[in-house]
């Protein structure tokens, strides 16, 4: 049992230590409440042929300085019908508030047809609503190689998601990346880590919509540097 201090009654120190438990609860609450980011991406997001700390979701995370859990689940080489496969076990294992879907790439190098590549971003959009997690869409070009029609096709299914489920788009991930001396790798595909600040930025406004949207204050060090 508990004896009280000199003049600090019993009652005194059981409230005492009430209140710290509350107060360590609630910093332990506010820590668990940061938002989870999961971004389901391909070799663009999965820094490939780059430093895993130079790529543009490492870069994210460090923004962020802890006020947000970043989950990179991103694979080089995957496609949509990958993605979708993994999604469900992945919003189960880490609950995430906002979901950043960055794949259809690797499925239009392929020459995949565009209705599937939609239909299985269509599953992962579903999947991720139904566990209460926002979307992102980071859309992506491809290089004319199957004809402009195919390219059309191609994306055209970014923007016709974005209006189905009115969702956040960034048109094109790899704007002023793209073609750009120095910013690509010598594969022509990959960018490179002069580019991924870049890339970061194309990301930025639309996503920090959606952390301010939910509840995130975003200070000043969290913003674009310039």
């Amino acid at each position: 049992m508990m004896k009280g201090f000199p003049g600090f009654p019993n009652r005194w120190a059981s409230a005492w230590l009430l209140a710290l438990l509350l107060s360590l609860a609630a910093l332990t609450a506010r820590a668990e409440a940061r938002p989870t980011l999961l971004v389901m991406g391909d070799s663009l997001s999965a820094a490939y042929g780059i430093e895993a700390d130079e790529g543009w979701v490492s870069l994210l995370e460090a923004r962020l300085d802890g006020k947000a859990q970043v989950v990179n689940a991103s694979i080089s080489g995957e496609t949509s019908a990958g993605g979708a496969s993994r999604l469900p076990e992945l919003l189960g294992q880490h609950t995430p508030d906002i979901v950043l879907l960055e794949l259809g790439g690797n499925d239009g190098l392929r020459g995949l047809p565009p209705g599937q590549f939609e239909a299985n971003l269509r599953r992962m959009i579903e999947a991720s609503q139904e566990a209460e997690a926002q979307v992102l869409l980071l859309g992506i070009d491809i290089p004319p190689n199957y004809g402009q029609a195919y390219r059309d096709a191609f994306t055209g299914v970014f923007t016709r998601l974005a209006d189905d489920y009115d969702l956040p788009l960034v048109p094109f991930l790899l704007e002023g990346v793209a073609l750009e001396a120095g910013l690509m790798q010598g594969d022509g595909i990959h960018p490179t880590a002069e580019a991924q600040p870049i890339i970061l930025e194309n990301v930025w406004p639309e996503l920090a919509a959606l952390l301010e949207e939910s509840g995130l204050a975003l200070a000043s060090g969290s913003q674009p540097d310039h």
